[in-house]
């Protein structure tokens, strides 16, 4: 598979001394193949059925993940994977949906004008955001609720410098 992804050499030399050691149970499959298939799920937030086989069964790589997380040994394993691989050139998007008030439509402009549409929910209006690794906006729109991802998506990173991971 083209998209895969693989902790490079420096970042797994970075997060091995921070793994938990000596666990009792089964013998651990490689912890490099489990953690390098935790990322692409958290990346796309996809399902944990849909993590790609060639990191093993997807229950083990959840399994993994939720374990870890109650044991908080992700905390030490980002703050390693920091130290090289610093994330200022990431970039994220997302979108989000916010409940419109019911008297908020009807102003002067019409409800295109204010970005609020009807969807199931009733009024809603939709912000899209690309955020850097610091988690801040630097692109953004608004547009009405019933708005598909897909197509303000497509249209938002364009006037962006791409980043370099």
């Amino acid at each position: 598979m083209a998209n895969e992804f693989w902790l490079s050499d420096k970042q797994w030399a970075a997060i091995e001394p921070c793994l938990p050691r000596n666990q009792p149970g089964a013998r651990r499959v490689d912890d490099r193949r489990v953690v390098s298939g935790i990322v692409p799920v958290l990346r796309s937030g996809c399902r944990w059925r849909d993590c790609p086989p060639v990191y093993g069964p997807y229950t083990t790589v959840y399994n993994r993940w939720n374990r870890w997380s109650r044991r908080k040994v992700w905390q030490k394993l980002f703050e390693a994977l920091r130290s090289v691989s610093p994330d200022e050139d990431f970039q994220a998007i997302d979108s989000t949906t916010a409940k419109a008030h019911r008297s908020a439509a009807g102003g002067k402009g019409g409800a295109d004008a204010q970005a609020i549409g009807r969807s199931r929910g009733g009024r809603m209006t939709k912000i899209h955001a690309v955020c850097d690794g610091a988690g801040r906006a630097i692109a953004f729109e608004v547009t009405p609720g019933q708005r598909g991802d897909v197509r303000v998506a497509a249209a938002l990173p364009g006037p962006l410098a791409p980043p370099k991971v």
